[in-house]
């Protein structure tokens, strides 16, 4: 998985992102990031600038579309097909679990990290295939939502994570949240690790950390449950807590 980012802050996607899992990631050549810097691409007379006056007036300044356009075909050049350009907007599909694992499926993908007061329509209509959002807000730019982006995705492509499971047991993989999580000691400040998880019954253990997962997601997120991915026997474990008023 190839992931390319145009930006006017090239450092901070790098910076935010090579570390960690990630950055072994990286090293071990499963995932490669590359962040390319707009302004390298901006015409010689601009010296650097990206950005004008809107048309039709208003405040701030928008993100001019030609160098957005030289540095995405600088990118591409090498590519046999054209990838996947996000543009990372508040007005886009609200990111989840989902798509994650749906775009882990691509070769390469192109983030588009706006800033100002957005970029110049005609590009977007030119190279953006998805406009994807984190939330219903505003930030100053498009690199923390990128990067969170790539940080979900990045999960989901084979030999990331260390854990094989890891990815397919987190919260939203199956539209749930994650069970309840416990370590060493047994015992802190009065609160002991439930009996169950030091029992060494795999079978039970796995029973109950399902059960802990629809519990949770029924008192926090009741919104997950009509879509998550529920066997008989959860259906039948949350109508029980129905009827007791868990």
């Amino acid at each position: 998985m190839n992931f390319h980012v145009l930006t006017l802050f090239p450092e901070m996607i790098e910076q935010g992102l090579n570390t960690s899992i990630l950055g072994r990631a990286m090293a071990a050549g499963y995932i490669s990031l590359t962040a390319t810097n707009i302004r390298d691409y901006a015409a010689p007379e601009r010296k650097g600038r990206v950005d004008d006056y809107p048309y039709g007036g208003g405040a701030g300044m928008v993100m001019q579309p030609e160098p957005i356009d030289r540095a995405y075909e600088a990118v591409t050049a090498s590519m046999e097909k054209k990838p996947r350009v996000i543009y990372v907007t508040p007005q886009g599909k609200v990111f989840n679990q989902s798509m994650a694992r749906e775009l882990a499926q691509e070769e390469n993908l192109v983030f588009l990290c706006g800033h100002y007061e957005g970029v110049d329509e005609r590009i977007l209509d030119k190279i953006v295939t998805d406009h994807v959002s984190i939330g219903d807000y505003v930030l100053t730019g498009g690199e923390l939502p990128a990067m969170v982006m790539i940080d979900a995705i990045s999960r989901m492509v084979p030999g990331v994570l260390t854990n094989d499971a890891s990815g397919e047991i987190e919260s939203f993989y199956d539209g749930l949240l994650e069970y309840p999580q416990y370590t060493r000691p047994v015992e802190y400040d009065g609160r002991r690790v439930p009996d169950i998880l030091l029992s060494g019954h795999h079978v039970n253990v796995e029973k109950w950390r399902r059960e802990q997962s629809l519990i949770r997601t029924r008192e926090r997120r009741p919104d997950l449950i009509p879509t998550a991915t529920l066997t008989e026997e959860d259906q039948k474990f949350l109508r029980k807590l129905e009827e007791k008023q868990i």
